[in-house]
């Protein structure tokens, strides 16, 4: 079974122009052609939290927003959403509490296609290196305490870290297969690789890459990660 990932830090669908356009977000969204999209700050700061993208324009392109929002206003937790596309059964979906000091947060999805089960984890990680890593211990323990027990699963988000091997990186450990997809921010001349996809022991990484267009060097400060993976023995 062969699925694309994508994660993608939309900075509230405001763009280098200034102007928050959810229509180009979208289009970008189009552009990347995946099955599953961790988001981050896809909501509102203030107020009612309300999210940056509506739910039918969403709908429209086919895409399922994973239920993790408390507010109703707001599609994600802390900013992280998950969207599946349709075909795709979301068998359930939780917020996961991160030790921190600004608003910060992470997200679990546990999906169904064609009977097989896969988990899939937005985040949003912290500015301070050591909360980096407290934060992915605590993304690992609750995956392992998770219901349903253990599946394959791919964690991506905007990490926040500069270091390519070290940092919070390393809190992964052996087995978890960390992707490089390359320099995502800032979009228009990258020179970090702070977005991350990152694989259970279960995926063969096909491809890893950064999403470069002309429309995503607008739409955002960061630039979309894609990786592509095959379950193995399926």
């Amino acid at each position: 079974m062969e699925l694309t990932f994508a994660s993608y830090n939309i900075r509230k669908a405001v763009g280098a122009d200034r102007r928050r356009d959810p229509e180009r977000i979208l289009a970008v969204l189009h552009e990347l052609d995946a099955d599953v999209v961790a988001l981050q700050e896809c909501d509102r700061r203030l107020g009612q939290r309300a999210a940056v993208l509506p739910r039918a324009m969403l709908e429209e392109q086919h895409w399922q927003v994973a239920p993790v929002a408390i507010r109703p206003e707001s599609m994600g937790w802390h900013g992280n959403a998950l969207l599946v596309r349709r075909g795709i059964e979301i068998a359930g979906a939780a917020p996961i509490s991160l030790p921190t000091l600004e608003p910060r947060g992470a997200i679990r999805g546990d999906f169904l296609r064609d009977g097989v089960r896969f988990r899939a984890v937005g985040m949003h990680l912290d500015l301070s290196g050591l909360r980096r890593r407290h934060q992915v211990r605590a993304v690992l323990h609750h995956l392992v305490h998770a219901d349903g027990g253990h599946c394959p699963s791919v964690l991506m988000g905007d990490l926040n870290e500069w270091s390519r091997v070290g940092g919070a990186i390393r809190e992964f450990g052996a087995g978890w297969q960390v992707s490089d997809p390359g320099r995502s921010f800032p979009a228009r001349q990258p020179v970090a690789r702070l977005d991350r996809i990152v694989a259970s022991p279960e995926w063969e990484l096909i491809e890893a890459r950064v999403h470069h267009s002309a429309l995503a060097a607008r739409a955002s400060d960061h630039l979309p990660v894609i990786a592509r993976l095959v379950l193995r023995g399926h």
